[in-house]
């Protein structure tokens, strides 16, 4: 009578491949067992425990090339390389959960780049009636500051969360935003720009809003390269701005 099983029987019984077999044969992980007087290789049980082990081992993220001296080796040996292979595997989970978080961030244009709590505040400003061409430069913006000066890029939020929870400010905005249609001449620029001045100088937390990455970042290019992203202003927004800033350099604020 024929003892033990065909290397066919041993990979079903196992779940491997015959290849995958003939593989570990090759590497040294398992034993070639002796022909029978058909030529045939009987696999025994002891053939099929040492499969059964390559194959958890494999299974669990267990290197070939660790495993065959992983099954010789003693306890402690052996409890110390699965550790390792832990570590190993929770750090694959985390980029994979990374990156299956990054798809999923696909599907909305701004969470690809931004936190939540700045696509919570590109929404924000949609509902307060900011303009769409508004909005969208805020958020290009904001994808350059968090990767030029990520380091001050949250407290800027918090200082962005202050200003739009300030109802004037909010008028002042809304009226900066018609100014950049009016003709660069217009007096109503100086008007406002000291209206607008005056009301951040008023208010220290809110003046933050404008120094905060800057007071970050020693490297003043980046800043700018920040505050005049976006399109070319109109000739009345330009100085709108230009006078505003001015006002806060004589009131002694530092403005690149």
């Amino acid at each position: 009578m024929k003892r033990g099983v065909t290397i066919g029987q041993a990979a079903e019984f196992v779940g491997v491949t015959v290849k995958a077999v003939r593989h570990y044969h090759k590497l040294g992980l398992l034993p070639e067992p002796q022909r029978d007087s058909s030529g045939y290789r009987r696999y025994g049980s002891g053939d099929l425990l040492r499969l059964v082990q390559i194959r958890t081992l494999a299974a669990a993220g267990v290197s070939l090339a660790e495993i065959g001296p992983l099954l010789d080796a003693d306890t402690t040996r052996f409890a110390a390389t699965l550790a390792d292979v832990e570590r190993q595997l929770t750090e694959r989970i985390a980029d994979l959960t990374a990156r299956r978080d990054t798809l999923h961030r696909l599907a909305d244009g701004d969470r690809t780049l931004l936190p939540d709590r700045a696509v919570a505040l590109l929404k924000r400003m949609r509902g307060l009636g900011f303009p769409a061409e508004e909005v969208a430069a805020t958020r290009e913006a904001w994808v350059l500051a968090r990767a030029l000066v990520p380091d001050g890029f949250d407290d800027y939020l918090t200082h962005f969360e202050y200003a739009v929870s300030d109802p004037h400010l909010l008028e002042l905005t809304r009226r900066a935003a018609e100014a950049a249609t009016w003709e660069p001449g217009d007096p109503r620029i100086d008007e406002l720009a000291t209206a607008v001045a005056d009301h951040y100088l008023a208010d220290p937390a809110l003046l933050s809003t404008v120094t905060g990455l800057r007071a970050r970042n020693q490297a003043a290019t980046r800043y700018r390269l920040i505050a005049h992203h976006g399109e070319q202003p109109t000739p009345a927004a330009a100085r709108l701005t230009a006078l505003f800033e001015t006002r806060l350099r004589s009131a002694g604020v530092v403005i690149p």
